[in-house]
């Protein structure tokens, strides 16, 4: 059985029409060749990799940009394992599984880099991605409703979810096992700052990636960095990630809400988000609405905005461009 419609991407499309796959390649071998750069997409959970939501994003992606070349990825040989694989697995494995694919793709490892939406937890992981191994190099990374400082909540299933029932009968173990870390994906980005110590010794995916052991990968800053744009999307009416502001990197703790700019991860510029704030290069957006209801409208703004040929200039982002302050979340 599918999982509540609120965990899966839902768009609203101007028409209802059969949507196919257009691929097409060429070398970005000169300033004036304005063939868009290739796009990597991550679901979320309980997506797959080939629904409908999925292939309506990478078919306007080709329509903005023709041409363009689209690759979901996916963790399965089929949509079943797919859907299976965002709940189950370890997500650190998953992501060297990725970063293998990737770099071995015929098309995306010969492209000079790639633009990249990552939907839900598919954001983190394509961060994940990244800082751990970029390669090819994402040059604009979207994520919507991505759960970027980790939730402190496990939204409770129907009555007929089978996959979400079996993962969250799993946490009746304790979260910081090595059994739960190493199997359950959600737990896997689960950050209770009650039991911070806990987190930090035992998380087997977040607590790494955002750099908040003593040990710090530079690396990871670096690869931060290096992209061109960083894009944020928070649901305002989201009440499947719990908190909602982790979309923004806000950390809540209790009633006490602390924006991005104002915690140590980004002072001190652990994941390199400080340098690329201040290139104007991260971005934060809002969307009215529950989590993973995103217009064509939107969608279509942000890859007008932030894809297409590999040659194009953006604009930095500056405090009258944010919109909605973080503050005001």
């Amino acid at each position: 059985m599918r999982p509540p419609p609120s965990l899966l991407l839902t768009t609203v499309l101007l028409a209802s029409r059969t949507l196919g796959w257009k691929f097409s390649h060429q070398t970005a071998d000169d300033e004036g060749d304005d063939t868009p750069l290739p796009v990597v997409i991550w679901h979320g959970l309980g997506d797959a990799f080939d629904s409908e939501g999925i292939r309506e994003v990478g078919e306007l992606a080709d329509e903005i940009h023709p041409g363009t070349f689209v690759h979901a990825i996916a963790l399965g040989a089929d949509a079943n394992s797919d859907r299976s694989a965002t709940f189950f697995g370890n997500v650190t494995e998953q992501l060297e599984t990725v970063c293998a694919a990737l770099a071995a793709h015929p098309i995306l490892s010969t492209a000079p880099a790639v633009d990249a939406i990552g939907f839900s937890q598919g954001g983190q992981f394509l961060r994940g991605y990244v800082e751990r191994c970029n390669n090819p190099p994402v040059r604009s990374l979207i994520t919507f409703g991505s759960q970027h400082t980790g939730i402190t909540e496990f939204k409770t299933c129907g009555t007929t979810e089978w996959l979400c029932k079996g993962a969250m009968a799993l946490l009746k173990f304790n979260t910081w096992s090595r059994l739960v870390q190493g199997r359950l994906v959600p737990a896997q980005y689960y950050r209770n700052l009650a039991k911070y110590d806990s987190y930090l010794e035992s998380s087997n995916f977040l607590a790494d990636i955002n750099n908040e052991r003593p040990l710090k990968n530079e690396q990871y800053g670096k690869n931060v960095a290096s992209l061109a744009n960083f894009v944020m999307y928070v649901f305002e009416d989201d009440t499947t990630v719990v908190p909602k502001q982790s979309a923004w990197f806000t950390e809540v703790n209790g009633t006490e809400i602390t924006p991005l700019r104002k915690q140590t991860l980004y002072k001190e510029d652990w994941i390199g988000l400080r340098q690329l704030d201040e290139r104007g290069g991260l971005r934060f957006r809002s969307i009215t609405g529950e989590h993973m209801q995103i217009t064509a409208q939107v969608l279509k703004e942000a890859i007008s905005e932030f894809f297409g040929p590999a040659n194009r200039a953006f604009s930095p982002e500056t405090d009258a461009d944010q919109g909605l302050r973080q503050e005001e979340l």
